[in-house]
């Protein structure tokens, strides 16, 4: 505070950034001896190095590796209350999108609590693997395909 005098703030459950906190009687005192009046603290939040809000929804990234992708199964992933076991499903692609229902933001109008969306990302190994190379161009000499489809031709 301007006079030095130090407060603790409870931040209420699904605040926004930019949304600005009203402590009754904390301001400066009124004039000519007056009731001190209300001090406005506005909430600015940071950036999370995992974590994106959208509204009430959370949005994360989770790398899988490529047997993962393919046979699908449990994997640790990171929510805002602590990490859980998701279910990759078979033949995932990167892209995907996994909803955690209720584990998004608290809205205070409604009393509910918004989605995570996780969405899945591929990831190869750090620097390459010969064998992996070889697997992958023996099996797309075998099953040729094209995953642009028609949108590649216009």
């Amino acid at each position: 505070m301007p006079d030095g005098k130090r407060l603790s703030l409870t931040i209420p459950a699904g605040f926004k950034d930019g949304q600005t906190l009203r402590l009754r009687g904390e301001g400066q005192p009124g004039i000519g001896g007056g009731e001190n009046g209300d001090a406005l603290v506005t909430v600015n939040v940071r950036d999370h190095p995992v974590f994106t809000r959208d509204g009430d929804t959370i949005r994360s990234v989770l790398p899988i590796t490529i047997g993962e992708a393919v046979a699908g199964g449990k994997v640790r992933a990171p929510t805002v209350n602590g990490a859980v076991m998701v279910t990759v499903p078979k033949h995932a692609n990167s892209g995907d999108t996994l909803r955690l229902r209720g584990k998004g933001v608290m809205n205070r109008a409604t009393g509910k609590r918004g989605d995570q969306l996780i969405e899945l990302r591929i990831k190869l190994p750090e620097g390459g693997n010969e064998e992996l190379d070889k697997l992958i161009a023996d099996w797309e000499a075998k099953h040729p395909y094209d995953p642009r489809g028609k949108e590649a031709a216009s």
